[in-house]
């Protein structure tokens, strides 16, 4: 599959405002890049289409990996993790200790909180020092 036109990618940054699609974290604050996660992985046959496109950080997506769906450990069901393109964040998530942890709302949310590890210990403690300075999390 070719790779992505450089206008594709960063349409797809500029309209996330630079930060990752599932947790939120601004490029801008961590000053590291972000990736294109195909939400369905090309290795199941998703596309570089713009709807198949999301921001994400790194460590998102190298947790979400192919996984596209995954069992939500509340109800036991077989559920789809988060899609940027389809739900909309604040249904499926919130914020907890003052913007350090991200909640699952629902069994998607729950769900992409497990998989893609959106509360790890690192990510924690770097949220911790971006509530004290007003830089997270994200008014939006």
């Amino acid at each position: 599959m070719p790779s992505l036109p450089d206008a594709l990618r960063q349409r797809v940054f500029e309209e996330a405002r630079h930060r990752c699609e599932y947790c939120q974290t601004s490029r801008r604050v961590t000053g590291i890049p972000l990736v294109i996660d195909h939400i369905i992985p090309r290795s199941l046959g998703g596309t570089n289409e713009r709807g198949n496109l999301a921001a994400s950080c790194y460590r998102c997506n190298e947790f979400k990996g192919d996984r596209t769906h995954t069992f939500d450990h509340v109800t036991g069901d077989f559920v789809p993790l988060f899609n940027p393109r389809q739900d909309r964040w604040s249904e499926h998530f919130a914020w907890a200790n003052g913007g350090t942890h991200i909640v699952g709302l629902t069994p998607v949310g729950r769900a992409t909180v497990m998989v893609l590890r959106l509360n790890n210990e690192t990510v924690v403690e770097a949220r911790a020092l971006w509530v004290s300075r007003d830089w997270h999390p994200p008014q939006d």
